[in-house]
């Protein structure tokens, strides 16, 4: 049974891709990373030897992850804890969340980062994919991430100007590949292969490539997109309105495909109204 300082990794798992979801700071040292440079999703790496100055973190709650889920991450949870700060560490830390399968990270095309964040850039006026993307950056990859929405014909060049990496545009890395969106390019890059991402990534394909044909809620996604889209001036107001939509669609591909809601139920047999 772990501690009251330590949080297992079946209570972690739930907690992965919802906004509510800690920050999760790997501590690895560098042997161990480069040894298997993939990082629980959401995580940030950060050298363990800093802790003392993490004061910033004090109001927020945070996963520690170290290789074995010893020393490490529990002395930085630790130092956390003296600034008031909900800290745990990953019960059996790296090792036991790779070795029970979860999914993981592939940072090998993570952009860098500018002051501890990643900084992405793509067209104005966003509607599907150009959400969904940062949704999952922000719940998966890089929760502090950055996003700049620019005229279409000024991507390139702020992307060059601001070391800034450019998403959803023609002739890019981050982009659409025949028939899927740039959506399921960052799912298949990062490696966050598992069930209810790939259900909504089949959800946002079908939305975003208008072949609402693939899933049946797609029509709503495409139809609730366009709403907000509209209800908002400025990109960014827009992209935190709509977290929340695919907040409630992911959770439902995880939890909630096979519910049912029927109102009102079906009148017991012999009671017509008059």
């Amino acid at each position: 049974m772990p501690s009251p300082t330590e949080i297992t990794i079946s209570q972690l798992l739930r907690l992965i891709g919802l906004p509510a979801a800690p920050l999760i700071i790997d501590v690895r040292d560098a042997d161990d990373f480069a040894d298997d440079p993939r990082l629980v999703p959401g995580s940030c790496r950060r050298d363990y030897r800093a802790a003392p100055q993490w004061i910033g973190d004090a109001g927020r709650s945070a996963v520690i992850v170290c290789q074995k889920g010893k020393k490490l991450s529990q002395g930085a949870a630790a130092w956390l804890r003296t600034h008031r700060a909900d800290a745990q560490s990953l019960e059996g830390g790296f090792e036991a969340w790779r070795d029970a399968g979860h999914m993981l990270l592939k940072t090998a095309t993570l952009p860098q980062s500018q002051n501890g964040k990643t900084v992405w850039v793509t067209r104005a006026r966003p509607k599907i994919d150009r959400i969904a993307c940062p949704w999952l950056i922000r719940r998966f990859v890089d929760p502090g991430a950055v996003f700049l929405f620019v005229a279409p014909a000024e991507v390139m060049a702020v992307a060059e100007r601001f070391d800034a990496t450019p998403f959803d545009i023609d002739d890019v890395f981050w982009s659409h590949r025949g028939e899927t969106c740039t959506f399921d390019t960052m799912i298949a890059e990062f490696e966050l292969d598992s069930k209810p991402l790939q259900h909504l990534a089949r959800i946002v394909r079908a939305a975003d490539t208008a072949r609402l044909d693939l899933a049946p809620e797609a029509a709503g996604l495409l139809a609730a997109s366009l709403g907000v889209s509209r209800m908002y001036k400025d990109d960014l107001v827009q992209l935190d309105a709509a977290m929340g939509l695919y907040d409630a669609l992911f959770r439902w591909c995880r939890d909630a495909t096979d519910e049912t809601h029927n109102w009102p139920a079906a009148k017991p047999a012999g009671r017509e109204r008059s």
